[in-house]
């Protein structure tokens, strides 16, 4: 199980973030990973009023990181 081959897909469905219907990865699902436009949008517009978010880091950048001195 799990095994991959040079003929084998890596993966043929996912699930829809947004309502976890099963979506097959294809040129026929239009809006993998999501289901329709309707669970599409509503995704964005979790990003757009920040109820989503990427995870911080647990500490800052170091500065020198973006210095121009070599």
């Amino acid at each position: 199980m799990g095994e991959q081959g040079p003929n084998k897909p890596i993966q043929s469905s996912v699930n829809c973030p947004t309502c976890d219907r099963v979506v097959a990865w294809s040129t026929e699902s239009p809006y993998r990973p999501f289901c329709s436009e309707r669970c599409k949008l509503i995704d964005l517009g979790e990003w757009v009023e920040e109820r989503r978010s990427i995870p911080r880091g647990g500490s800052e950048p170091d500065p020198s990181f973006f210095s121009d001195d070599e």
